[in-house]
């Protein structure tokens, strides 16, 4: 097993022991790819939640320039909507599933597509 296909088990794992969601696997994965290196990095591959640069950054860089959603309190809610689902108190909030749930959140799987 590759090492991104075990990545992969081990958020849709998340989605459902965490956010209790059954993930689209094949959505997941491209969501995975779309992250590129940063899933290998220990310090990138997680979402720190609780840094207001970082929330900033899931803003700009996915939901803006990714996703192609206009700027506004909307985005910032859909992040913390997120992360409430995935659990303020989990301390690895992985970035490929809290991407996944904001991909889900918009509605913009055809991004992916």
């Amino acid at each position: 097993m590759s090492k991104r296909s075990e990545l992969i088990a081990k958020y849709a794992d998340d989605l459902k022991s965490k956010c209790k969601i059954t993930p689209d696997l094949a959505l997941l994965e491209k969501v995975t790819i779309g992250c590129g290196p940063a899933i290998y990095n220990a310090d990138s591959e997680t979402v720190a939640a609780s840094d207001p640069d970082e929330v900033e950054r899931v803003k700009t860089n996915f939901l803006i320039k990714k996703l192609g959603l206009s700027d506004g309190p909307k985005l910032t809610e859909a992040i913390n909507a997120v992360v409430d689902t995935y659990g303020r108190s989990e301390r690895n909030k992985y970035r490929a599933v809290v991407y996944y749930l904001l991909v889900k959140h918009f509605g913009k799987e055809a991004v992916y597509g």
